[in-house]
């Protein structure tokens, strides 16, 4: 029968008929698993994906367990679900907005699908989840993301009977600062970071989780906020404020406080009406001087007085030296904003100031008329007026980068005052059509009637490059040629009941012949040895339907 009509059982991924009750294998129905308006666990997603157990519920989505039908390996499964923006679901499972939302329910919607293909251009990295797919149906949008095992960082931490050291910590977080440093490079931003969303695997090494848009992560937007208190910054319960790579260096810094300190930071909302949070070296000792200084800066309430980027706040982190540095290079911002911040006058130093201005004004014109009494009227001095030079208009060059070459265009003021030049580029990052940097740079002082050039480079959009065809292929040949063509490769071993040649290409989750985004990842299925087992046999499966393992599965061994 046709594999678009098969499902695997969720349990112990034995083979069933789509739209089964139930698996006679293990013997567990599938009815009520979900509660009311989460995907039936069974549910066959784009051909591919069979649903299972809801894992958990926020203001943006469901999480659930989820099975890959092909490789037979687990995923988690990530469904757009807003609950303050969604109507109840029929027996259709189509998500319908709730009278008035329907506008805000699709740009959120739209928002959510470009976060996690973006993340998926840079998955599998290190220290990040990967996103292996994203699909669109029921009016809605699934994130396919792998399962990476472990455990969460706050029940690892629960679980030690003493704090992290620093060096310790660095070692364990690296993967993850790289990560987060690899989603700053193409302009995203985590805002979850926290122990609940960091996994720790059976090697130690840590994986970042719990990807969210910025309407789930900031207070006062149209989504029902998910804030992590203690490890949220200080600009995320804001509407207002701008969000930048400061705010995961924010949440960074608490985590590395919690497994130093053995306690999280006082939450952000309660520092910013009094800041009474300790440094780490008072709370441990054991702590050196120079990380304590290191996390104080990079849990600065004002972002601009903040350590800025992942890459520096792990210097500082590890090095006395970099600590150092950073200190002093913040200390003479702050002094600089210090400078800057001018109290506001008082009402009625304003008026006395007016008032003082006026009277001055009032005797010197009186000097003047009494100093003109029996003066001769001088000659006029036109012929000097007309030597005198005139005002020069000084204008300054805009700032177009992130406009549309469209909108410059279409605008006489600028096609009155500018001639440009126009070249193109391949961005993953920017629509088509976006300038992605000009030359003179926005703020360059130009005179009147000087018509400067403006050098623009405009955005092509993604490259998009043809799969090859791999079947066959040795796994190293399948990477070597997919990394030839600026694709990334995600190897899975599947079952082999003989009829592959073990170690060997058997399908791949992109057909031959597609255009795809350069940079996307392609799902690579090997085929193990004969003698390895993949499935699950009825009698190892877990005899409670609850809990299965997400760590060290071996049914779901990545191919290294």
């Amino acid at each position: 029968m046709d594999d678009a009509h098969k499902i695997l059982c969720p349990y112990c991924r034995a083979e069933l008929e789509e739209g089964a009750a139930g698996c006679p294998h293990c013997k567990r129905s599938f009815a009520g698993r979900n509660p009311a308006g989460a995907l039936p666990v069974g549910t066959l997603l784009a051909g591919r994906y069979t649903v299972g157990e809801m894992l958990s519920l926020d203001g943006e989505g469901i999480l659930y367990r989820g099975v890959e039908n092909r490789g037979r390996f687990r995923v988690t499964i990530k469904e757009y679900f807003p609950i303050t923006l969604s109507a109840e679901r029929g027996s259709d499972w189509q998500l319908r907005p709730k009278p008035g939302s329907e506008v805000l329910l699709k740009t959120t919607r739209m928002d959510f699908a470009d976060l996690y293909r973006s993340i998926q251009r840079i998955t599998p990295a290190t220290g990040l989840e990967a996103v292996l797919d994203v699909v669109e149906a029921n009016n809605t949008v699934y994130a396919v993301l792998e399962n990476p095992g472990g455990i969460p960082l706050d029940q690892w931490l629960d679980k030690q009977k003493k704090n992290v050291t620093p060096e310790a910590a660095c070692v364990m977080l690296q993967p993850v600062f790289n990560g987060v440093a690899a989603m700053h490079q193409v302009g995203l931003v985590h805002r979850g970071i926290c122990p609940e969303n960091i996994r720790v695997l059976d090697n130690g090494r840590a994986r970042l989780t719990g990807y969210a848009t910025i309407g789930l992560r900031t207070a006062g937007s149209g989504l029902h906020g998910q804030l992590y208190e203690g490890y949220s910054a200080p600009e995320q319960y804001s509407a207002v404020e701008f969000e930048g790579r400061y705010t995961d260096v924010y949440s960074l810094s608490a985590v590395f406080y919690r497994m130093v300190c053995g306690q999280s930071p006082v939450p952000a909302a309660q520092r910013l009406v009094t800041d009474s949070n300790l440094g780490a070296r008072t709370v441990n000792p054991a702590v050196p001087a120079y990380v304590s200084e290191a996390l104080d800066l990079g849990l600065q309430l004002e972002p601009a007085r903040r350590i800025q980027t992942v890459p520096q706040l792990g210097r500082a982190l590890s090095s006395p030296q970099a600590a150092e540095e950073e200190a002093r290079t913040l200390h003479a911002a702050g002094r600089r904003l210090q400078r800057e911040k001018k109290p506001a006058l008082s009402l009625t130093a304003i008026l006395t100031g007016i008032l003082i201005l006026l009277a001055v004004l009032t005797l010197l014109t009186l000097w003047g008329l009494l100093g003109r009494v029996g003066q001769p009227e001088e000659p006029p001095a036109s012929s000097q007026a007309s030597s005198a030079p005139s005002a020069v208009t000084v204008n300054y060059v805009p700032d177009f980068v992130g406009m549309t070459y469209s909108q410059i265009q279409t605008n006489r003021q600028y096609a009155g005052i500018y001639l440009f030049y126009v070249t193109e580029e391949y961005s993953d990052s920017a629509p088509v059509g976006t300038v992605l940097t000009q030359e003179p740079a926005a703020g360059t002082a130009i005179t009147e009637g000087e018509n400067p050039t403006i050098r623009l480079v405009i955005s092509k959009g993604p490259q998009m490059v043809e799969m090859p065809n791999t079947i066959g292929f040795t796994q190293e040949g399948a990477i070597h040629e997919l990394e030839s063509r600026g694709l990334v490769p995600s190897c899975f071993m599947v079952v082999n009941d003989g009829s592959y040649a073990s170690g060997c290409v058997v399908a791949c989750s992109v057909e031959p012949g597609t255009m795809v985004e350069a940079g996307s990842t392609i799902v690579v299925y090997i085929a193990a040895d004969r003698d390895v087992q993949i499935t699950t046999t009825p009698e190892t499966a877990d005899p409670a339907g609850q809990g299965e393992s997400q760590d060290g599965d071996p049914e779901q061994t990545p191919a290294e």
